[in-house]
Protein backbone atom coordinates (compact mmCIF):
# COMPACT_ATOMS: atom_id res chain seq x y z
CA UNK A 1 0.00 0.00 0.00
CA UNK A 2 1.29 3.48 -0.96
CA UNK A 3 1.42 5.76 2.15
CA UNK A 4 -0.59 8.67 2.34
CA UNK A 5 1.86 10.75 3.80
CA UNK A 6 6.08 9.99 3.44
CA UNK A 7 8.76 12.04 4.63
CA UNK A 8 11.82 11.11 3.71
CA UNK A 9 15.70 11.86 4.85
CA UNK A 10 14.51 14.92 6.88
CA UNK A 11 17.02 16.95 8.81
CA UNK A 12 16.77 20.10 9.92
CA UNK A 13 19.19 22.70 11.61
CA UNK A 14 19.10 26.17 13.48
CA UNK A 15 22.69 27.06 13.42
CA UNK A 16 24.99 25.03 15.30
CA UNK A 17 22.09 23.00 16.87
CA UNK A 18 20.88 20.15 14.96
CA UNK A 19 16.88 19.39 15.26
CA UNK A 20 16.58 16.48 12.99
CA UNK A 21 19.04 13.67 11.67
CA UNK A 22 17.83 11.80 8.03
CA UNK A 23 14.26 11.12 9.76
CA UNK A 24 11.70 9.04 7.94
CA UNK A 25 7.77 8.53 8.72
CA UNK A 26 5.18 7.22 6.64
CA UNK A 27 1.50 7.44 7.24
CA UNK A 28 -0.64 4.95 5.55
CA UNK A 29 -4.68 5.68 4.94
CA UNK A 30 -7.18 5.38 8.02
CA UNK A 31 -4.12 4.92 10.15
CA UNK A 32 -3.55 6.57 13.44
CA UNK A 33 0.72 7.39 14.12
CA UNK A 34 1.47 8.27 17.87
CA UNK A 35 4.95 10.30 17.51
CA UNK A 36 6.52 10.40 21.06
CA UNK A 37 9.36 11.08 22.54
CA UNK A 38 10.85 13.07 25.41
CA UNK A 39 11.09 17.33 25.25
CA UNK A 40 13.16 18.71 22.30
CA UNK A 41 13.16 15.12 20.61
CA UNK A 42 11.92 16.95 17.26
CA UNK A 43 8.26 16.07 16.87
CA UNK A 44 7.55 19.93 17.26
CA UNK A 45 10.13 20.50 14.46
CA UNK A 46 8.96 17.25 11.92
CA UNK A 47 5.43 18.46 12.08
CA UNK A 48 6.09 22.30 11.49
CA UNK A 49 8.08 20.97 8.20
CA UNK A 50 4.75 18.63 7.07
CA UNK A 51 2.16 21.60 7.70
CA UNK A 52 4.96 24.02 5.72
CA UNK A 53 6.00 26.33 8.59
CA UNK A 54 9.61 25.60 8.06
CA UNK A 55 11.42 24.31 5.46
CA UNK A 56 14.26 21.06 5.53
CA UNK A 57 17.52 21.29 4.97
CA UNK A 58 17.51 17.91 3.30
CA UNK A 59 14.62 15.30 2.46
CA UNK A 60 11.41 15.18 0.46
CA UNK A 61 7.73 14.93 1.42
CA UNK A 62 5.06 12.72 -0.86
CA UNK A 63 1.67 12.83 -0.62
CA UNK A 64 -0.31 9.94 -2.23
CA UNK A 65 2.83 9.46 -3.80
CA UNK A 66 3.83 12.10 -5.43
CA UNK A 67 6.56 14.74 -4.17
CA UNK A 68 5.16 17.83 -2.96
CA UNK A 69 6.89 21.13 -1.55
CA UNK A 70 4.83 22.85 1.17
CA UNK A 71 6.61 26.57 1.18
CA UNK A 72 3.69 28.10 4.02
CA UNK A 73 0.98 26.22 5.30
CA UNK A 74 -1.43 27.54 3.09
CA UNK A 75 0.30 25.31 0.93
CA UNK A 76 -0.46 22.38 3.07
CA UNK A 77 -4.13 23.01 4.22
CA UNK A 78 -5.03 23.29 0.75
CA UNK A 79 -3.52 19.53 0.27
CA UNK A 80 -5.98 18.07 3.05
CA UNK A 81 -2.93 18.71 5.33
CA UNK A 82 -4.70 20.12 8.85
CA UNK A 83 -2.49 20.71 12.10
CA UNK A 84 -4.46 20.99 15.62
CA UNK A 85 -2.03 23.26 17.58
CA UNK A 86 -1.92 22.27 22.27
CA UNK A 87 -3.19 26.42 22.54
CA UNK A 88 -5.85 25.48 19.92
CA UNK A 89 -6.24 29.11 18.54
CA UNK A 90 -10.02 29.55 18.72
CA UNK A 91 -11.52 32.87 19.29
CA UNK A 92 -12.87 32.67 22.54
CA UNK A 93 -15.97 35.52 21.99
CA UNK A 94 -16.97 33.94 18.81
CA UNK A 95 -19.84 31.26 18.46
CA UNK A 96 -18.89 27.49 17.33
CA UNK A 97 -19.85 28.28 14.12
CA UNK A 98 -17.52 31.53 13.48
CA UNK A 99 -14.66 29.41 14.95
CA UNK A 100 -15.20 26.85 12.41
CA UNK A 101 -15.19 28.68 9.66
CA UNK A 102 -12.90 31.39 10.67
CA UNK A 103 -11.07 32.42 7.63
CA UNK A 104 -13.07 30.59 5.58
CA UNK A 105 -16.71 31.90 5.26
CA UNK A 106 -19.22 31.26 2.90
CA UNK A 107 -20.89 34.32 0.96
CA UNK A 108 -23.81 35.52 -0.47
CA UNK A 109 -24.24 38.04 -3.43
CA UNK A 110 -26.95 41.15 -2.91
CA UNK A 111 -27.84 43.91 -4.98
CA UNK A 112 -26.95 42.46 -8.26
CA UNK A 113 -23.43 40.96 -7.14
CA UNK A 114 -22.58 44.68 -5.82
CA UNK A 115 -22.46 43.44 -2.43
CA UNK A 116 -21.39 39.93 -0.33
CA UNK A 117 -22.09 39.14 2.81
CA UNK A 118 -21.69 36.14 4.92
CA UNK A 119 -23.70 33.34 4.64
CA UNK A 120 -24.52 32.89 8.22
CA UNK A 121 -27.36 30.44 7.95
CA UNK A 122 -25.70 28.29 5.75
CA UNK A 123 -22.35 28.13 8.00
CA UNK A 124 -25.07 27.51 11.20
CA UNK A 125 -26.21 24.40 8.93
CA UNK A 126 -22.90 23.18 8.16
CA UNK A 127 -21.44 23.34 11.58
CA UNK A 128 -24.24 21.23 13.12
CA UNK A 129 -24.04 18.68 9.88
CA UNK A 130 -20.33 19.08 11.32
CA UNK A 131 -20.95 18.33 14.49
CA UNK A 132 -23.67 15.37 13.97
CA UNK A 133 -21.01 13.23 11.32
CA UNK A 134 -18.30 13.81 13.82
CA UNK A 135 -20.65 12.81 16.93
CA UNK A 136 -19.52 16.01 18.68
CA UNK A 137 -22.34 16.53 21.87
CA UNK A 138 -22.73 20.74 22.09
CA UNK A 139 -26.14 22.11 22.49
CA UNK A 140 -26.25 24.88 20.03
CA UNK A 141 -23.68 26.08 17.27
CA UNK A 142 -24.34 29.74 18.49
CA UNK A 143 -22.71 29.20 21.64
CA UNK A 144 -19.33 31.39 22.46
CA UNK A 145 -16.80 29.10 22.70
CA UNK A 146 -15.40 30.42 26.45
CA UNK A 147 -18.55 28.99 27.50
CA UNK A 148 -17.16 25.43 26.38
CA UNK A 149 -15.81 23.16 28.37
CA UNK A 150 -11.65 22.22 27.60
CA UNK A 151 -13.03 19.32 26.04
CA UNK A 152 -15.30 20.60 24.16
CA UNK A 153 -13.23 23.41 22.92
CA UNK A 154 -10.74 20.67 21.93
CA UNK A 155 -13.80 19.15 20.01
CA UNK A 156 -14.07 22.28 17.87
CA UNK A 157 -11.08 22.79 17.03
CA UNK A 158 -10.76 19.07 15.69
CA UNK A 159 -14.04 19.89 13.81
CA UNK A 160 -12.52 23.17 12.30
CA UNK A 161 -9.74 20.67 11.08
CA UNK A 162 -11.97 18.70 9.16
CA UNK A 163 -14.39 20.61 7.75
CA UNK A 164 -12.53 21.00 4.22
CA UNK A 165 -12.07 17.78 3.19
CA UNK A 166 -8.88 17.21 5.38
CA UNK A 167 -6.78 13.82 4.49
CA UNK A 168 -4.48 14.26 8.07
CA UNK A 169 -5.13 15.60 10.93
CA UNK A 170 -2.03 16.46 13.03
CA UNK A 171 -2.97 17.04 16.94
CA UNK A 172 -0.26 18.47 19.71
CA UNK A 173 -1.26 17.51 22.99
CA UNK A 174 -5.07 16.99 22.77
CA UNK A 175 -4.97 16.00 26.04
CA UNK A 176 -3.19 17.72 28.23
CA UNK A 177 -5.29 19.65 30.18
CA UNK A 178 -8.42 17.39 30.07
CA UNK A 179 -10.24 15.66 33.04
CA UNK A 180 -10.79 11.88 32.89
CA UNK A 181 -13.97 12.10 31.11
CA UNK A 182 -12.83 15.04 28.57
CA UNK A 183 -9.80 12.66 27.54
CA UNK A 184 -12.34 9.49 26.99
CA UNK A 185 -14.23 11.79 24.24
CA UNK A 186 -11.64 13.13 22.74
CA UNK A 187 -10.09 9.49 22.21
CA UNK A 188 -13.41 8.97 20.62
CA UNK A 189 -13.25 11.50 18.32
CA UNK A 190 -10.03 10.04 17.31
CA UNK A 191 -11.76 6.97 16.65
CA UNK A 192 -14.82 9.03 14.74
CA UNK A 193 -12.11 10.65 12.34
CA UNK A 194 -10.53 6.92 11.59
CA UNK A 195 -14.21 5.95 10.45
CA UNK A 196 -14.24 8.76 7.75
CA UNK A 197 -11.15 8.04 5.99
CA UNK A 198 -9.22 10.81 8.04
CA UNK A 199 -5.27 9.87 8.81
CA UNK A 200 -4.38 11.03 12.16
CA UNK A 201 -1.05 12.02 13.78
CA UNK A 202 -1.10 12.05 17.54
CA UNK A 203 1.36 13.98 19.53
CA UNK A 204 0.93 12.65 23.11
CA UNK A 205 2.98 12.40 25.96
CA UNK A 206 0.30 10.81 27.51
CA UNK A 207 1.87 7.28 26.59
CA UNK A 208 -1.64 5.82 27.92
CA UNK A 209 -4.09 7.47 25.62
CA UNK A 210 -1.52 6.47 22.49
CA UNK A 211 -1.61 3.33 23.16
CA UNK A 212 -5.68 3.47 23.09
CA UNK A 213 -6.48 5.00 19.58
CA UNK A 214 -2.40 4.44 17.62
CA UNK A 215 -2.20 1.49 15.04
CA UNK A 216 1.66 2.35 15.21
CA UNK A 217 3.80 4.21 17.53
CA UNK A 218 6.79 6.07 16.35
CA UNK A 219 9.60 7.32 18.72
CA UNK A 220 12.40 10.42 17.88
CA UNK A 221 14.87 10.94 20.43
CA UNK A 222 17.43 13.85 20.04
CA UNK A 223 16.40 14.28 16.32
CA UNK A 224 16.64 10.71 15.59
CA UNK A 225 13.98 8.42 14.60
CA UNK A 226 14.59 5.42 17.26
CA UNK A 227 11.76 3.13 17.19
CA UNK A 228 8.40 2.09 14.63
CA UNK A 229 6.37 -0.32 16.03
CA UNK A 230 2.94 -1.36 15.75
CA UNK A 231 1.04 -0.67 18.61
CA UNK A 232 -0.39 -4.07 19.39
CA UNK A 233 3.24 -5.80 19.73
CA UNK A 234 5.22 -3.16 21.54
CA UNK A 235 4.37 -2.27 25.59
CA UNK A 236 4.67 1.23 27.22
CA UNK A 237 8.13 0.01 28.95
CA UNK A 238 10.00 -0.83 25.44
CA UNK A 239 8.45 2.54 24.61
CA UNK A 240 9.79 4.20 27.25
CA UNK A 241 12.85 2.95 26.87
CA UNK A 242 13.31 3.77 23.37
CA UNK A 243 12.73 7.25 24.49
CA UNK A 244 14.98 7.63 26.97
CA UNK A 245 17.89 5.67 25.27
CA UNK A 246 17.76 2.74 26.92
CA UNK A 247 17.01 0.64 24.12
CA UNK A 248 17.09 1.30 20.24
CA UNK A 249 15.24 0.33 16.81
CA UNK A 250 17.90 -2.49 15.30
CA UNK A 251 17.39 -0.56 11.77
CA UNK A 252 17.34 2.70 12.73
CA UNK A 253 20.30 4.82 13.42
CA UNK A 254 20.89 5.98 17.57
CA UNK A 255 23.14 8.79 17.15
CA UNK A 256 22.89 11.78 19.43
CA UNK A 257 22.97 15.07 18.15
CA UNK A 258 21.97 18.11 19.64
CA UNK A 259 18.49 19.30 19.31
CA UNK A 260 15.41 21.91 19.72
CA UNK A 261 11.56 20.32 20.14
Amino acid sequence: MIPLVEMRGISKSFGPVQALHKVHLSLYPREVLGLVGDNAAGKSTLMKILTGAYQPDEGEIYLEGKRVRFASPHDSRAMGIEMVYQDLALAGNLSVTANVFLGREPTRSALGGLVRFMDERQMEEEAQRLLHRLRINIGSVRLRVESLSGGQRQSVAIGRATAFEAKVVIMDEPTAALAVREVGKVLELIQVLREHCVAVILISHRLQDVFAVADRIMVLRRGVKVGDRPTAKTNMDEVVGLMVGARGDGGEETRAVATVG
